[in-house]
């Protein structure tokens, strides 16, 4: 389902209103998720056969005692040192689940960088430049959303840097 504007709320989450409002193009990807896959963006990339480099995942983490966002592929883990350099920290530690969940709006799994309850500082990894679309989670287990990545760095205010190892 491609969208512009209106029409493309028509997903129901949160993400998706983000990216209607701001009026960017993106394209939404349903899948049935299967609850006991071991890893959802693998499980996206799989499902949407899509190359796995340009799926990425949200993970929230407390940098310095702040929740913040960072995303990578999937194949890929998160340098927590990479992270906390890059938003001026010292040490980072991934955040607990709980209140990822509460800061965000969502359920793990389907935590979407879009749309979010609360803003938090965003970095996104530097690869996703080099794609002409990457795909992050829509807010919701099994709907992802792909646009280009320079709407995904506008949409959530997020800085670049090599946060991927």
């Amino acid at each position: 389902m491609a969208g512009r504007g209106r029409r493309a709320a028509e997903g129901g989450t949160q993400a998706t209103v983000a990216a209607a409002r701001a009026g960017v193009a993106y394209t939404l990807h349903a899948y049935t998720h299967d609850p006991a896959a071991a890893s959802y963006g693998n499980e996206a990339a799989e499902a949407l056969g899509v190359d796995p480099p340009r799926v990425f995942k949200t993970l929230v983490a407390d940098v310095d005692g702040a929740l913040t966002v960072a995303l990578v592929p999937v194949p890929a883990q998160l340098s927590l040192k990479a992270l906390a350099a890059a938003v001026g920290g010292k040490r980072a530690a991934m955040a607990d689940p709980a209140a990822a969940e509460r800061s965000s709006g969502y359920v793990r799994g389907g935590i979407s960088p879009l749309g979010q309850r609360r803003r938090l500082p965003t970095v996104i990894d530097v690869s996703a430049l080099g794609h002409g679309t990457v795909f992050v989670s829509a807010g919701r287990r099994g709907l992802e959303i792909e646009l280009a990545p320079s709407d995904l760095v506008a949409l959530t205010g997020a800085r670049t840097a090599p946060l991927a190892r």
